[in-house]
This record gives C-alpha cells, structure tokens and sequence, in this order.
C-alpha cells in the first residue's frame, strides 16, 4: 500500500458525523491492516475516517446513501463552491425545518448537487446527536439538536478532504458491488449498521431499505466468496451472538468503544464490538 504525500500538518478528518464512526478505534483498526496491498475498498464509507487516516493511493469507496456518495463527490470536485454555500446557512429552528423538509417537495429535484451536498452537511451538524436517518419515502426526519455554537463550516477540514478524495473512485450501491471489482491484491474493509444487540439498538435507518438479517447473512456469504479468491478482507460490527456465529470460522477479536449517538445519554459507555479478519 502506498500512502499519499498529502500536507502532514492538515490531517483530513471525517466531514459528517455518522452512525457507528471509527475514529476512536483508528489505532485498532490500522493495528490490523496489512501493509502490502494494492487497493483500499471500503463499501459502507459513512464518514470515512479509516479512509481519511490512511489516505490510501488508490481506493474505491463505496455507500448506498446516494446524498453522501453525492456530497464525497462535491467535496472533491467542487470543495469551494460547497464551502460558499454553507456560509448561507443559519443555525435558526423553523430555518432548520425549512431545509429539512426541502426533501419532500419538488424543489428539492432540481437543486443542484452542491446545493444538495450543503443540506447534507448543515443538517448533519444541527440536527439531533449528528443522527442521519431517514423515513420509509427517503425523507430526511431527525429533529433539530440543541447546540450553542455548531461549527457549519470548516473550511480547513473539507480542503484537507477534497485533497485527500482527488484519486478516490467513490461509487454508490450496495456492498455486493466490491465483489464486481476487487482482486486478490487488494484489501477490503467492512463497516456495516451494526447487528443490533438489543430491540432499540437499531440505528439501521440511514438508508431507506435499513440492513436487517438477511443482509448480515449476505455480507458474511460475500466475505467466503472473497476469502476462497484470496481477497483479504477486514469487519467491524457488534458482538451480537449472531455474528459471533455467522464468522465463527474466522479471527474474531474484541475491542471496546463508546458509542454516543444514543437517545439516552446515560447508556452511552464503552461496549465490547469485533473485528473480523480472514488473515
């Protein structure tokens, strides 16, 4: 794997809060990964911080969410154009719900993509605990958050990741879609909506389709896939039992992080998760 010669002094960090975000597991994720490959696949990007740690020469970067998939694409092509607009936004309630709700009239389909990408983003950083979800139609649905200052803008961070983005394929659909494209050469990281450990853990709703059993089972039939081609393949999600079964014949080691996107912030402590690798 080569690692990018990008400004050391400006490290790109996730430009979204998202479900089940890596950033305090960075140390035992890179701790795992290994050092000679060719291209870094990650099929639930979300907010990408493994990806934005690594700054991978070449990666091809996955999401169902087509407004995020939109929004990486804005910051590397059109970073200065978003961070205009983003400028225009206010952090006001019924200004709140007026950009929420843009999504559910016909306005919405004729924004442009850096108008979209700006919604995105603005709502991702006023709206409740950073919590990306949508309803059964696609629509945008978390209410407003209560924040002194919410930072909207940061100019430095989205430079820092459109510089990071410039060589990445970023591609939107579903996981199934790195089988399409990856080789025994390259490395892959999956980072699905946790198996939930309990009936009111599941945060599946980033997606309108969510991500339920079937799909759990169908990620693990893709990782045989990979592992009988040689592909090296690396997973984080809960200890649910269910997964602990579903991998059992693979690594399986424990690690612990503090989940906080919770409605009740005295359940928000460290839990034990996996990581699951075929190597």
């Amino acid at each position: 794997m080569k690692i990018r010669e990008i400004d050391i002094n400006i490290q790109a960090k996730p430009f979204v809060k998202w479900v089940g975000g890596k950033t305090q597991l960075l140390s035992e994720l890179t701790a795992r990964i290994p050092r000679d490959f060719s291209r870094y696949f990650e099929p639930f990007v979300g907010g990408g911080a493994l990806f934005f740690h690594l700054l991978p020469e070449q990666s091809v970067l996955i999401d169902i969410n087509e407004e995020l998939t939109l929004t990486y694409r804005v910051i590397r092509e059109r970073v200065e154009e978003l961070i205009a607009d983003l400028k225009q936004h206010i952090y006001e309630k019924d200004y709140y719900y007026q950009i929420r709700n843009i999504d559910r009239t016909d306005e919405y389909k004729s924004w442009s993509a850096v108008k979209k990408a700006s919604r995105l983003i603005y709502l991702n950083k006023t709206c409740f605990n950073g919590l990306y979800r949508v309803n059964s139609k696609g629509q945008f649905n978390t209410p407003m958050g209560k924040y002194k200052n919410p930072k909207i803008v940061d100019e430095t961070n989205l430079r820092a990741c459109s510089q990071a983005l410039q060589k990445a394929q970023i591609i939107t659909g579903s996981f199934l879609k790195v089988e399409e494209k990856i080789t025994r050469d390259d490395f892959v990281y999956f980072d699905p909506p946790y198996a939930p450990l309990n009936a009111t853990s599941n945060f599946t709703g980033y997606s309108q389709d969510g991500f339920d059993l079937a799909m759990q089972s169908s990620l693990r039939d893709l990782c045989d896939r990979l592992d009988a081609k040689g592909v090296r393949f690396m997973v984080s999600n809960s200890n649910a039992p269910l997964i602990l079964d579903l991998y059992n014949h693979y690594k399986i080691e424990f690690v612990y992080a503090t989940r906080a996107i919770n409605s009740k912030g005295y359940k928000r402590g460290k839990i034990p998760e996996v990581i699951i690798t075929n190597y």
